[in-house]
């Protein structure tokens, strides 16, 4: 099981290298730099290690065999072994960083962030380190439909954490749609589960991998787990729709059945395709979206990946474009677990080399080095496949909430881009108030964008558009945790010259 976090005393916050994100990635680049003796913080805002992949049932379930759960258990229990044989890191949960600020002159760097289940504690804790691994994972990204709204309607993503770390299922008949490989796990898990499931929804069609044949044969792995979940569907009789898409729920209370279009190429719905399937229960995802918000605050360069997303650029040592920050996992770039666990054990062992100057061994870091390089291309072939296509937008009516938080629809989207100049999601913010509420846009951003036409496409931006936005703060803060910072010092003044000598 999960080791149990530690609190580190005011003496101890000091450290040698901060890893955000106590995933796949993070966990472990905070063991590979630990066992090169350095002082190590692994801060997550989760109470266990493991991020969404490895995501484990709350103790107090029971869970007496959560590893059937997963797939690759064995890795994530290697490295559980290896942190709890390592004392020079500490694991700090339940902290949610939000901003991050240096280096000083002393080339430390300091980190902010709140404590409780959802930084609810409202306890400042204040953490200093001499470099940072960003290892912050990824979000879902979210495709907005008429209904989807719903009780019942839930990300893929959702799904599969209700189950692994509540062990409950978002219904009984759930249709699984979008577009992805994360499409069919999750169908796998749910439908294993106990769960019925009428059909699995995907938006593109599985030939498009003809065109990456060399990233499939150097990853034979990536199609014998295709193949088992692919097995796993016909054992229990759930058909695949490809080239459909979820247009539209329907209910009341909650969400009583779907329709299924068919999408062509660019994801337009197909007229005369439309059928409704009953369910209770839609779990909808549409891939994942490296979260960067903490490493753009801090003046990170990014790259814009062949999905139209943006993620974190590094060199081939995986440090970032601002010196002693690293960058690990899907904040370069969605890939899965295996890939996020080489970049993070890789980024571990440069950045120990670096702060702590240990020669890396060159054999490891060649094999890991050729191990990512190889899943990385698979990754890129994932992307291309399943990018969402711009015709997406054509299955929103005018009413159909685009923010939900800030109860914003497509028609005032499109009024701020058609009317009022908009052509970027910070300018739409302003106009209409997307992205204002508690998520900060993580679930709407991708759509302001589709509508704003500077976001996701199969085509590269144009000449300068507008990069991801730029926060000061990578999640929500009272006013009173600002309020009670100390004032930073004001530099010394010049002396006066300009009467000339007394």
């Amino acid at each position: 099981m999960p080791t149990s976090p530690s609190e580190p005393t005011e003496a101890a916050r000091a450290f040698d290298l901060l890893v955000v994100g106590a995933g796949p990635a993070g966990l472990a680049g905070a063991v590979a730099c630990g066992e090169l003796g350095l002082r190590v913080a692994l801060v997550d805002a989760g109470e266990l290690t493991g991020g969404q992949f490895y995501r484990n049932p709350a103790p107090g379930l029971g869970a007496r065999r959560p590893e059937a759960l997963h797939h690759a258990w064995s890795a994530y229990s290697r490295l559980l072994g290896r942190l709890a044989r390592c004392p020079s890191v500490t694991h700090l949960s339940r902290h949610h960083v939000w901003s991050a600020a240096g280096p000083d002159d002393g080339g430390q760097w300091t980190v902010h962030a709140l404590t409780g289940p959802d930084g609810t504690d409202r306890a400042p804790v204040r953490l200093t380190a001499r470099g940072l691994l960003i290892a912050a994972g990824a979000v879902e990204r979210q495709l907005p439909f008429p209904g989807w709204t719903l009780p019942g309607v839930v990300s893929a993503g959702g799904a599969q954490a209700m189950l692994k770390s509540g062990l409950v299922l978002p219904g009984r008949r759930i249709v699984v749609a979008g577009s992805g490989p994360l499409l069919l796990a999750a169908a796998t898990s749910l439908t294993t589960a106990g769960a019925d499931v009428p059909a699995v929804v995907e938006a593109t069609g599985y030939l498009g991998y003809a065109r990456h044949l060399g990233a499939l044969a150097a990853n034979p792995g990536k199609a014998a787990e295709a193949v088992t979940h692919g097995s796993a569907l016909l054992r229990h009789r759930v058909p695949l729709h490809t080239r459909s898409a979820v247009t539209a729920a329907h209910g009341t209370d909650r969400v009583e059945a779907v329709t299924v279009s068919r999408v062509d190429e660019r994801w337009r719905p197909v007229p005369g395709t439309a059928r409704r399937i009953s369910c209770d229960a839609v779990a909808v995802g549409h891939g994942l979206v490296p979260q960067i918000d903490l490493a753009t605050g801090l003046g990170c360069d990014v790259r814009r990946a062949v999905d139209g997303s943006y993620a974190l650029a590094t060199d081939r040592n995986l440090r970032t474009s601002v010196p002693t920050v690293w960058a690990a996992g899907e904040s370069r770039g969605v890939g899965g677990a295996a890939l996020a666990l080489a970049e993070g054990e890789l980024a571990g062992l440069m950045a120990g080399a670096r702060l702590g100057g240990l020669a890396a061994s060159p054999a490891r870091t060649a094999r890991l080095r050729r191990r990512v390089a190889r899943m990385r291309s698979f990754a890129d072939a994932m992307a291309a496949v399943h990018a969402p296509g711009p015709g997406w937008t054509d299955w929103l009516t005018g009413d159909t909430e685009v923010c939900r938080c800030e109860e914003v629809t497509a028609d005032r989207v499109r009024e701020a881009v058609a009317d009022l100049g908009a052509r970027d999601n910070r300018t739409v913010k302003l106009l209409t108030r997307a992205g204002m509420g508690w998520c900060q846009g993580r679930i709407c951003s991708t759509a302001v964008s589709c509508l704003a036409a500077t976001g996701v496409s199969r085509r590269a931006p144009a000449a300068g558009a507008p990069g991801p936005d730029r926060r000061p703060f990578a999640a929500p803060v009272p006013l009173s945790v600002l309020a009670a910072l100390p004032a930073e010092p004001e530099p010394p003044s010049e002396p006066d010259t300009s009467a000339g000598p007394s």
